[in-house]
């Protein structure tokens, strides 16, 4: 329900939008504030566990997720969906991290890996069956119903989680908040988020407010760093960065996720807005990415324990740099097949990358620590996959500009093939106006196609240097 929530807007924003009176680019605020507000509160998991107990801790967390998605529903602006999807992601906060801590405490030792493995199944069926449902949800019902989905779901897991659980509280003790550490991170990671999604409106720095967002992130990073290193009681246990299984680990799968998210927020867009798919069709070309997935990760589960995770990965990444490169080759007539297999061959990739690299970086981690090293790393790659999406979207509106100038050059008012063109569709009834839209509108589908094309290739590169990350560990 958590992972579905994060990819189940991505097909439906451009209805969002519309819907809203606001233009795609402000729609991804939807999905970009959940991310951040999810990111925030990932890290107090490990405080707010021992202060309330995992199974109380949990419960509240599901039961609290189906009342703001009701919310969420119910928005009539882009600021209110924003301020409920804000409201959603700080109370989802602990659910993944602690689903991951409740089924560990649940297997012996020799089981975890097929544990995991079975948790992994969801979080990989969830960005397959988002696209899909939230398409043909949007299409056939509207837009509010991807959020009210939620409702019978959660009220089921709440109920069930107590049902099972509630003999098996964890030992509760009071500690006190953290509460400086707690206001330097919401301050460095919501400056640093609203710099990334508002650059591309503000024009960057040549804006005084994107000069102090960015001045506002790094003091507040810089600062929080300082106390969190000698506070007694981190909210954020930095310490866990010493050991190199969980830097280099975490460090991968967060530059990894960040590239994977940009990528699967940007297909759909490119889908919707330039090659005239449905909310349905789009989610119909990301669908097959969890046929893969679903079926390699118990596997993966089982073989985790016998074979070198390192090696698992790198296998991992180099399938995603190919699949990347495949979209690269992309063009306005690819057709719907050329589409599916790429993605097809991504879930692959997906079933050998979560697994892995999430075992090494909690390896050699003590059990007390493990709510706190699994809410860190969960918090280290919500926020680049929050951020991913961000520098995806505006990396190809400004390769998109630069395309449609170069594209725009050779062509002079009243000569040649421009010429030619619109006589041809001024002839067929259009006027002057009209037809020169028409013509606009093809060289914007040829730039918005090409700057895809340019972030495909660039990510297929990042994830072949990313491979050295992970023979580190």
């Amino acid at each position: 329900m958590n992972v579905l929530d994060s990819s189940i807007a991505n097909v439906s924003i451009p209805a969002i939008a519309g819907n809203l009176g606001v233009s795609p680019g402000q729609g991804t605020w939807v999905i970009t504030s959940f991310g951040v507000a999810n990111a925030i509160s990932v890290p107090l998991t490990g405080w707010l566990t021992q202060r309330f107990g995992a199974v109380r801790l949990f419960t509240m967390s599901v039961l609290l997720f189906v009342l703001t998605s009701w919310l969420c529903g119910f928005a009539s602006s882009l600021e209110m969906l924003v301020f409920f999807r804000v409201l959603q992601g700080l109370v989802a906060g602990p659910m993944i991290p602690l689903s991951q801590t409740l089924l560990l405490a649940s297997y012996p030792r020799a089981l975890a890996g097929t544990a995991l493995a079975l948790w992994g199944v969801t979080t990989l069926v969830a960005p397959v069956v988002g696209p899909l449902l939230g398409g043909w949800i949007t299409d056939n019902i509207s837009w509010p119903w991807i959020f009210y989905i939620n409702v019978p779901v959660g009220l089921l897991a709440g109920v069930l989680t107590w049902g099972i659980y509630r003999k098996r509280e964890t030992p509760i003790r009071k500690l006190p908040i953290d509460t400086v550490g707690l206001s330097l991170l919401v301050l460095w990671v919501g400056a640093l988020q609203l710099m990334l999604d508002k650059g591309k409106e503000l024009d960057w720095f040549a804006s005084g407010e994107i000069v102090t967002m960015a001045v506002v992130a790094v003091v507040a990073f810089a600062v929080f760093l300082v106390w969190e290193l000698t506070e007694k009681h981190p909210v954020v246990d930095l310490k866990l960065f010493k050991g190199r299984n969980f830097t280099f680990g975490a460090l991968a799968l967060s530059v990894a996720y960040a590239l994977f998210f940009g990528n699967v927020v940007l297909l759909p867009l490119w889908l919707q807005q330039w090659m005239g798919y449905t909310a349905t069709s789009a989610g119909m070309a990301l669908a097959p990415v969890g046929v893969f997935a679903i079926l390699l990760t118990p596997l993966v589960g089982k073989k985790v324990g016998q074979w070198d995770p390192r090696r698992m990965a790198t296998g991992a990444f180099i399938v995603f740099s190919t699949v990347l490169w495949m979209r690269s080759q992309f063009t306005v007539q690819t057709d719907f097949i050329h589409i599916l297999i790429p993605t097809l061959l991504q879930g692959a990739a997906m079933a050998f990358f979560f697994i892995p690299l999430t075992t090494l970086t909690l390896a050699g981690v003590s059990p007390d620590r493990i709510p706190a090293a699994a809410g860190l790393s969960n918090f280290v790659r919500i926020t680049a996959g929050a951020m991913g999406t961000s520098i995806a979207t505006t990396l190809w509106e400004s390769r998109a500009a630069m395309h449609h100038a170069h594209l725009t050059e050779g062509l002079v008012q009243g000569q040649g093939v421009f010429a030619q063109t619109q006589d041809g569709l001024v002839a067929s009834g259009l006027t002057q106006m009209q037809a020169l839209a028409q013509i606009n509108r093809l060289i914007d589908q040829q730039a918005f196609t090409r700057a895809a094309n340019d972030i495909f290739l660039g990510s297929a590169g990042l994830f072949l240097l990313l491979i050295g990350l992970i023979w580190l560990t």
